[in-house]
């Protein structure tokens, strides 16, 4: 069946071709670059105040960019052919670049975990008897040094691979901005700014994820919330959404005063078809409160309670988690609901439930990360050997 449709449309323009999975693939690679922003802040620049968070921030990056190819595989209709952009790499190609940029930065992403947590699988490997000291003594590689020269040469090779990894993660996601505002058919995809809205979206959504995890861990655990780490996580967060908000805003006035035509489409666009995910969800909901909410957080963090700190940030948090996810949706789904012809809508897209690219295929995919994690936390532990202070 066709979907209630407005006006004039091209035959191809009835059905939505980037479904649910490609507004998956930005949010998840976005919760990558902003928890290893947070990681690179501690291992690159030595802010004591993420002490807390730089092996967990590190480990969360790993965990989500593993399964962050999954919705573009699902995607595809015969996704083992996917191989073929490593096989036989097209160099002229975005596609292969992008492909190319995804495993460089995977594999400088496990060096420097196996840098980082390699003296606690050498430890491990120590206390380990049977199947678990020989998977661990694998993963040591053979190198079991662990004085305190050895330990200080991990830390300067951390450095280094964070430091490269920085400007690796800020293309891997500003480079998904950078396909949709190449295209130029399209006004409400083709903006300069949509690789920067991205990029600093990203930092949003990877902050936020992380102070949600954070609490969640150290409550799980009976540890101290370090009430350090979450007042500056909270900094951060706020001065990025604030970036953020500011370059949606600029672009939505951009297309109103450049492009008469075109934003009278998409203005209707905003205000009907989108209305609730673009309006109530990305401007509202998770704007406009979370901004409040972080401000009282970060202009009174001197007379705040730890404990009403640590609820307003992890309510902020979940709303920005919430924000980028509409703003992925409203980019993606909404750049296909207006005619080529420019006279004509789709009415509405919900996704199946059970689809091959529906809500539960999404649902799973999503869930996937927050498992490798826990089983990583399991082997690994991200907290055990820090000092978290008082209990808040």
């Amino acid at each position: 069946m066709f979907p209630e449709l407005t006006g004039f449309l091209f035959p191809n323009d009835v059905h939505i071709h980037w479904s649910l999975m490609i507004v998956m693939y930005p949010y998840i690679t976005g919760l990558v670059a902003g928890a290893f922003l947070v990681s690179s802040l501690y291992h690159v620049f030595g802010r004591e105040e993420f002490k807390p968070l730089g092996r967990f921030a590190l480990a969360t990056a790993l965990c989500f960019l593993a399964v962050a190819g999954l919705p573009l595989l699902n995607h595809l209709g015969r996704p083992e052919r996917a191989i073929n952009i490593v096989v036989t790499p097209n160099f002229t190609s975005a596609m292969a670049g992008f492909g190319i940029l995804f495993a460089s930065y995977f594999i400088i992403l496990l060096f420097e975990v196996w840098f980082v947590f390699r003296i606690d699988i050498i430890d491990t490997a120590a206390r380990s008897r049977g199947l678990k000291r020989w998977l661990f003594s694998v993963l040591a590689l053979g190198v079991y040094d662990t004085t305190p020269e050895s330990r200080a040469i991990d830390k300067r090779i951390t450095r280094i691979l964070a430091a490269i990894g920085i400007p690796m993660a800020c293309l891997l996601h500003g480079y998904v901005g950078f396909l949709f505002g190449a295209v130029k058919a399209n006004p409400w995809w083709s903006t300069p700014l949509m690789p920067v809205i991205f990029l600093f979206s990203a930092m949003v959504s990877g902050i936020a994820l992380l102070i949600v995890l954070y609490q969640i861990a150290m409550k799980l655990k009976g540890m101290a919330i370090d009430r350090n780490a979450i007042a500056a996580m909270s900094r951060w967060l706020w001065l990025f959404m604030i970036m953020s908000l500011t370059m949606e805003l600029l672009e939505i006035m951009m297309l109103a005063y450049e492009s008469a035509e075109e934003w009278e489409v998409i203005g209707h666009l905003l205000t009907h078809q989108l209305s609730f995910s673009f309006i109530s969800l990305q401007m509202v909901g998770g704007g406009l409160i979370p901004l409040i909410l972080l401000g009282i957080v970060v202009l009174m963090d001197r007379y705040m309670d730890d404990r009403i700190r640590n609820t307003l940030s992890m309510v902020a948090s979940l709303l920005l988690l919430l924000q980028v996810l509409s703003m992925r949706w409203n980019v993606v789904i909404g750049g296909q609901m207006f005619s080529k012809s420019m006279r004509g809508f789709r009415e509405a897209y919900v996704p199946g439930m059970f689809e091959k690219e529906g809500i539960l295929a999404a649902a799973a995919i999503l869930f996937i990360p927050f498992v490798l994690l826990l089983l990583f936390e399991k082997v690994l532990p991200t907290f055990g050997h820090l000092d978290h202070g008082r209990r808040s």
